[in-house]
């Protein structure tokens, strides 16, 4: 990708030190005033990062409405992505990805998604009242783990619903899966209608090789990025990234709906430094990381029991490409859930992994990873196999149920409601989320209807250890459901 800017600039950093050396007298917040107020704090994260804990001022610029350094960050970050705009976010990518969807529905529109999307897509469809059209991803029966989406569904959802604004598409999926991104954004394109990304998991697509295409390179319309998870900046830091059909005033406009007015520097400048990292060096670290998790899949593998599933997945269309630098494990086959090897890894090897379903789990790989860790990991699979192997029968194989949608989210999360038993939900349309968290995919989200399945599966997750979140309840033993009928 050729670059137009100097990515060796980080601008919010050096206005930031340029600040730190100024010794300016705070009247202003944050109230612990450089870290003098709150002790305790400051011995905790240190005084140079209490020192750079900010309020906006005229040097460091504004967010909400950036006209100098932070708008030099923002252009810098767009350069190194290949997008006509970045835009920087505070909130996580939850915030990215609802103020892309905002950005594109209204209320009544109709958006084509996967139903294995991230809460944060449903939740933007309550704040919005947009409709989802489900397009039902395949599933592996081996692995018991959802797809991504076939051409053909895509092109039938465009066809029946010709009036839908955008496509949205995971890109990939939390397992590493991709779907054909440029063949849906032509298809979205072809029919009048934008195609959105979630690229949570896919920020290093833009800086590495080998890697599967990235949203902007695939000439979609927004993507949302999460910068913090394989990008290196602090948690909850995050970009929405924007193509050139884009307005931008608009998106900022729908940005600040929802975003802090008081942005956290420490934030924005762990995403600018993070950005001129990925920019300058992106390309050897993820090299070494796909070299690192290509080694601990085949020692995984030949453990013996375990499957660490790669590219031999792809089938040119519901799994299109592959994530090489996720570390997907199958572990079904030596008789435990993949939430009992999570737990078993952190509570007994001292690993904390990414996630563990009802029969995967997932090592997150990336610029930090050492392959001594990696030793480590392989190590503890292999000691889990001989003392915990047991027969796999009566295991639940199937991660992924297909909804039925009765209503839309906004209507069921905002309809007249009472709550029941979740054991005598069974019929019901339910008004609330319950998903097991990671990875915050819905088992149920608001305006689908509860059937016997779903709460097998709720209870079978439970049994196993998942932690389940999402209704009132936190006990999770109540639901809330539509009275009175659909709206």
């Amino acid at each position: 990708m050729e670059r137009l800017q100097d990515q060796h600039r980080a601008p919010i950093y050096e206005a930031l030190e340029r600040f730190r050396q100024m010794r300016v007298v705070p009247f202003d917040v944050p109230g612990h005033k450089h870290g003098r107020g709150n002790p305790e704090l400051t011995a905790f994260l240190g005084e140079r990062c209490m020192g750079v804990d900010v309020n906006s001022m005229k040097p460091l610029d504004n967010l909400c409405q950036p006209v100098s350094v932070i708008r030099q960050a923002e252009e810098l970050a767009a350069d190194a992505f290949g997008a006509a705009h970045a835009f920087l976010m505070v909130g996580g990518t939850t915030g990215s990805v609802q103020s892309m969807v905002l950005a594109a529905c209204k209320r009544g529109d109709e958006i084509i998604l996967p139903r294995n999307v991230h809460r944060s897509v449903i939740n933007a469809l309550v704040l919005c009242g947009a409709v989802p059209v489900y397009v039902n991803p395949e599933v592996d029966q081996k692995l018991g783990i959802s797809l991504g989406m076939c051409r053909e569904q895509v092109k039938r959802a465009i066809r029946e619903h010709p009036r839908a604004v955008a496509v949205l598409v995971n890109n990939p999926t939390y397992y590493g899966v991709c779907s054909d991104l440029r063949a849906i954004v032509k298809m979205a394109h072809e029919a009048g209608m934008l195609c959105l990304a979630d690229e949570a998991h896919g920020t290093h697509f833009y800086f590495g090789e080998h890697l599967p295409v990235s949203a902007m390179a695939a000439g979609a319309d927004m993507s949302a990025v999460s910068m913090h998870k394989s990008g290196g900046s602090l948690t909850q830091s995050s970009l929405l990234l924007t193509g050139p059909n884009m307005p931008v005033g608009h998106v900022r406009q729908i940005i600040n709906l929802t975003q802090t007015t008081s942005a956290s520097y420490l934030l924005m400048s762990s995403l600018d430094i993070s950005r001129r990292n990925l920019a300058l060096r992106g390309r050897t670290v993820f090299r070494r990381v796909m070299e690192m998790a290509d080694y601990a899949r085949e020692e995984i593998n030949a453990i013996g029991g375990y499957n660490a599933f790669g590219k031999e997945l792809t089938n040119g269309d519901s799994v299109f490409d592959f994530d090489t630098t996720k570390l997907s494990v199958h572990t079904r086959d030596i008789g435990l859930a993949g939430i009992e090897v999570y737990d078993i890894l952190r509570d007994e090897y001292d690993i904390q992994i990414e996630f563990g379903d009802i029969g995967n789990i997932l090592a997150y790989l990336s610029m930090g990873d050492r392959p001594q860790e990696l030793e480590r990991l392989v190590s503890a699979l292999a000691d889990i196999r001989r003392r915990y192997q047991k027969d796999s029968s009566g295991l639940l194989r199937q991660e992924y149920i297909p909804p039925d949608v009765v209503t839309s989210p906004q209507v069921a999360f905002y309809a007249d409601k009472k709550s029941i038993p979740l054991s005598e939900s069974a019929g019901q349309v339910g008004c609330e989320f319950v998903m097991c968290y990671p990875p915050g995919i819905p088992i149920l989200a608001p305006g689908e209807r509860i059937t016997p399945q779903i709460l097998s599966y709720i209870e079978y997750a439970r049994e196993k250890g998942c932690s389940l979140t999402g209704p009132e309840d936190p006990e999770i033993r109540h639901i809330n459901v539509m009275t009175g009928g659909v709206l």
